[in-house]
């Protein structure tokens, strides 16, 4: 009986070891779906629909992308977090929903570390600090002497308590000690429109609607947030140039699957998402979304990089009196 049981029993564990193997070779059977966090017609919604089709043809089935707007972008964040992890669902998780929500939050639905595998990082988004025209400044340098001279006069504009619009104007204060009094308003479009209506003096806003006002004079541009320029506006000097060192702050889109996902099913999906975002024509939506292209070239440097992203924006809640407050 021994003699038979052997090679049945070796026989059972070599078939065990292989089925792994052969579900990756077998992925995707079915139809992916991809999750943009935000509303259609967004700057994560476009990069997200220009991804979709290139990736579906080095995967060969279809992958169809999917809104789950909400939260300032937690609730989709947390249905990808919580899908099965087997490959067929994809979130492009942010910065707000990851870095930051992981402090601002008092309970998020899902754990930005344990619950999420990031794959590759799509892009760096740069906020442009614009202010109205009526405001005797012309450089972030200037910025500073004026706030400096007339403390307690300066307003600032944002998309909510929290948002990036938020937290850029408390890290540019912590870095120059300088102080000025944020306006939230429900969204980052009507913040924007009541400083070219000269309202509110300044904001950190994000490319897409800044640009065509920015060139169309209705606002003044000081310096992009980011260290490196916008190659969709590289005359703008970066703020660390422009009377700020080291101030570096973008937000940023990464795409993930649940943990838990077969590490043969990640390496498939980082190797076709890599291949994918470095296309010439994504590259070139990427830039025409006021994006930065991603530097990071590893997955063990994606997640040294996200680890330093919660951490520094940790402390920059924390500063802003806002750790628990959501």
């Amino acid at each position: 009986m021994k003699r038979f049981l052997l090679p049945v029993l070796a026989g059972l564990a070599i078939t065990v070891a292989a089925a792994p193997i052969a579900q990756a070779q077998d992925y995707p059977a079915r139809q992916i779906t991809l999750i943009a966090p935000w509303p259609a017609g967004g700057a994560v919604d476009a990069l997200c629909r220009a991804v979709a089709p290139h990736l579906s043809d080095r995967l060969g089935k279809s992958v169809v992308v999917e809104n789950r707007p909400g939260a300032g972008s937690v609730i989709g964040t947390a249905a990808g977090a919580k899908a099965a992890p087997d490959g067929y669902t994809i979130v492009m998780a942010g910065s707000g929903s990851l870095a930051i929500s992981a402090t601002l939050y008092k309970k998020l639905p899902y754990d930005p570390v344990k619950d999420l595998v990031p794959l590759v990082l799509a892009g760096k988004i740069p906020f442009f600090l614009v202010v109205n025209p009526s405001l005797p400044v012309h450089s972030v340098a200037e910025l500073v002497t004026y706030a400096k001279e007339n403390p307690g006069k300066l307003t600032y504009a944002s998309g909510g308590p929290g948002s990036p619009h938020h937290l850029y104007a408390e890290l540019l204060k912590s870095m120059t000690g300088i102080e000025m009094t944020h306006v939230p308003y429900k969204g980052s479009a009507p913040a924007l429109t009541d400083v070219v209506a000269g309202h509110v003096p300044l904001l950190f806003s994000d490319p897409v609607p800044a640009l065509p006002l920015i060139h169309e004079g209705k606002v003044r541009v000081l310096g992009v947030s980011t260290k490196t320029r916008s190659p969709s506006a590289p005359d703008i000097p970066p703020i660390a140039e422009a009377g700020v060192p080291g101030f570096d702050a973008a937000g940023w889109g990464v795409f993930s699957v649940p943990a838990g996902t077969r590490k043969e099913v990640v390496g498939k999906l980082q190797t076709a998402l890599a291949a994918v975002v470095a296309l010439p024509d994504v590259q070139q939506q990427i830039i025409n979304l006021g994006m930065i292209p991603s530097g990071i070239s590893s997955p063990e440097e994606l997640e040294r990089f996200i680890d330093s992203e919660i951490a520094r924006w940790g402390k920059v809640v924390k500063q802003a009196g806002l750790a628990g407050t959501e």
